[in-house]
């Protein structure tokens, strides 16, 4: 592609131009290009070697992946049931990973971070929530952390629920809400009155959690400007600690599921959807929420907008988080973790999750042991995600953790040169800074440094987890 116009503004022309498939780099390398012979004596491996290692904190993600119905626009691995039974024997299995991971890693590890997602958390009754809590209270120590927080559906959610929640030991909540549009709801199959949002919304403050989420989409069918500009009325109203406005992303020749949205309403450009982000970006910042790197805002007292601040935020297989952490364990089907240097994803399918489990074995299905190279490449995209700039020390030759010697990024460089050109990123000392233009196409940026994307072809969209990948606009 010919240069454009450093300095060139937002345009219909500019954001044809960057929309194409890419990673939203929660992982790195991207999980389509993990390797299936990695396996279960791998993974216990790399739990014996984080046991060792017995000062290091560990962060905790469980999939709850039970809904009572599917909503047609998700990208989410969930499965439908309305048997209590089902849950409780998914929970059998679920119990019995903690066992195995907990006599590799040692009883009462430290634990910097607890996140409970699906699916539908809430989906559980209290005493299947409350065996869950106590199982892992059990095996960690849970008190340490520095956030325990869970997904909510508004849709079947009580206040008793949500205070017990916060009884529990939860301090973060956090609510999908989409759009609050009736037209737009109908169109994704996730019919939730403006009036329930509310309603749950109280309840978790009354409840007293410390930080309360709202989660929005755009992209979606019917949502023109004027309808989400309604919604993010709502929100600037309700003023939760942080909001998501993440991209939806139309696959439906991989989720099924996705054939059932009224595609009829989809924006028709790729710079109609770029509008409606626009416009969630304009109202939340002058609304008092910072925005925080890719698709997150933060109120400027909430953790994340603090740890922007002191430059300590980082980015993991849960989105932004505030702290680092160097141990990352999964718990439950489509788990995806990293322990001592191995990233793992476990089954997707919840029988053949079961019968792992009930065999003695961990159920991972792939993985990928990180090299220096991938280490410094993920530090280099990381740092641009959360600090929106890249030093040249992290471009240079230099000397990995296992001592393998790393010649300079010198074809990244050519590519962040070119971004330069095109105006999305500037010389800033001898590395680079991200301009306005460029906060809008921060993944087009990172892909420049990404080993594992072809040069020359659009990079794979495939896997069980395509939320990874979607249109960078």
């Amino acid at each position: 592609m010919e240069p454009i116009e450093a300095g060139r503004r937002l345009t219909s022309e500019v954001v044809d131009r960057y929309a194409r498939p890419g990673p939203r780099y929660t992982s790195y390398p991207p999980i389509p290009f993990w390797d299936p012979e990695v396996g279960e004596e791998d993974y216990r491996a790399a739990l014996a070697r984080a046991g060792e290692a017995k000062d290091e904190p560990l962060a905790i993600y469980v999939h709850l992946p039970f809904c009572a119905a599917r909503c047609a626009y998700c990208g989410c691995n969930a499965t439908v049931t309305n048997r209590e039974d089902v849950v409780d024997v998914y929970l059998d299995r679920v119990v019995r990973e903690i066992e195995m991971v907990e006599g590799l890693v040692g009883r009462g590890r430290a634990i910097s971070q607890l996140h409970l997602g699906g699916g539908t958390p809430n989906f559980l009754t209290n005493a299947q929530m409350a065996r869950l809590w106590e199982r892992l209270d059990e095996a960690f120590d849970l008190s340490a952390a520095n956030e325990r927080s869970l997904e909510i559906d508004p849709r079947i959610a009580t206040p008793e629920q949500v205070t017990f929640y916060r009884g529990l030991g939860f301090d973060r909540i956090s609510l999908g809400v989409q759009d609050v549009d009736p037209r737009v709801q109908e169109a994704i199959g996730r019919v939730q009155p403006e009036s329930l949002t509310r309603r749950i919304y109280a309840a978790a403050r009354e409840a007293g959690f410390g930080s309360v989420n709202l989660d929005l989409v755009y992209g979606l069918p019917f949502q023109t400007p004027e309808v989400f500009n309604r919604t993010l009325d709502v929100m600037v109203e309700l003023r939760p600690d942080r909001l998501a406005c993440f991209s939806y992303a139309h696959l439906p020749h991989l989720r099924p599921n996705q054939k059932q949205v009224d595609a009829s309403g989809l924006p028709e450009t790729p710079w109609e959807k770029m509008k409606l982000f626009r416009l969630a970006v304009e109202r939340l910042t002058e609304a008092g929420w910072t925005w925080v790197g890719m698709d997150h805002f933060a109120l400027d007292e909430d953790e994340m907008a603090r740890a922007l601040r002191e430059r300590r935020l980082h980015r993991n297989f849960m989105g932004y988080v505030e702290r680092p952490t160097p141990h990352l364990v999964a718990f439950g089907c489509s788990g995806i973790g990293e322990v001592a240097g191995l990233q793992a994803q476990t089954e997707v399918k919840l029988g053949r999750y079961q019968k792992s489990l009930d065999a003695g074995s961990f159920p991972i299905v792939r993985g990928h042991r990180l090299t220096d190279d991938d280490r410094r490449r993920r530090k280099a995209i990381y740092h641009l995600l959360c600090n929106l700039e890249l030093p040249a020390r992290l471009l240079d030759a230099s000397v990995g953790e296992n001592g393998e010697h790393l010649p300079a990024l010198d074809e990244s460089r050519e590519g962040l040169d070119r971004c330069v050109r095109e105006g999305l990123l500037e010389v800033a000392g001898e590395g680079y800074r991200v301009t306005g233009l460029g906060r809008w196409f921060l993944r087009n940026v990172c892909m420049e440094l990404d080993a594992y994307l072809p040069r020359t072809a659009e990079p794979r969209v495939d896997g069980p987890s395509p939320r990874r990948f979607s249109m960078t606009v």
